[in-house]
């Protein structure tokens, strides 16, 4: 089986942030690939509320232009072709069916919001296992010790820290630059692949 770890998220644009962390990570554990798989646009902006999405097909394709010069990138549709946003625990099972041995890779960013926006945390800790990633500068300790819920599966999450140059850019900076009109700084949070998607949206 190819080891991978699985990199779920809106993707709304890529920022150097998802693309150099996700490899940070992916060399320190020793796996061959990241799958990159990008969530429904109606998740987006319904569940997650987001100013404004990017398409489905848009984000896709950004997703493929960066990794055809990252040969350990795969890109998958698994989610975006579905009718429905798919829960990412049946994500990982049909990935796995697939030949792949996955961890599922988040930020750090995603702890406080586990037990009330996910479904399946213990299925997904016990059958593949959880890699969280450091972001904002976080603090996990603290984050993880408020909360009973976090605290009582601790020791089955597996915490990384991470670059520090990365871990506060989010694709929301990048939106937020875009709406305001300012493109040339926005390009120097995004892979050089994207920015003929970024400059349409001018």
């Amino acid at each position: 089986m190819k080891k991978a770890l699985f990199f779920g998220g809106a993707f709304n644009p890529m920022s150097l942030a998802h693309l150099y962390l996700a490899d940070e990570v992916r060399k320190t554990l020793g796996y061959e690939y990241v799958i990159f798989v990008p969530s429904k646009s109606k998740y987006i902006l319904q569940t997650e509320g987001k100013s404004f999405s990017y398409t489905e097909k848009e984000r896709y394709e950004m997703l493929l232009a960066v990794s055809r010069h990252h040969p350990w990138m795969i890109v998958s549709d698994i989610e975006i072709a579905q009718k429905e946003q798919s829960r990412t625990y049946f994500t990982l099972k049909k990935l796995k069916e697939e030949g792949y041995d996955l961890k599922l890779l988040m930020g750090s960013d995603w702890l406080e919001g586990l037990e009330s926006k996910w479904l399946y945390i213990d299925e997904i800790l016990d059958e593949f296992g959880i890699v969280v990633m450091k972001r904002n500068h976080d603090d996990i300790n603290a984050i993880m010790n408020k909360s009973e819920y976090l605290q009582q599966r601790k020791d089955r999450f597996l915490f990384l820290e991470t670059k520090r140059d990365y871990q506060s850019l989010s694709s929301s900076k990048i939106r937020l630059l875009l709406q305001e009109g300012r493109l040339e700084e926005a390009k120097n949070y995004v892979p050089m692949e994207i920015l003929p998607w970024l400059e349409r949206k001018q």
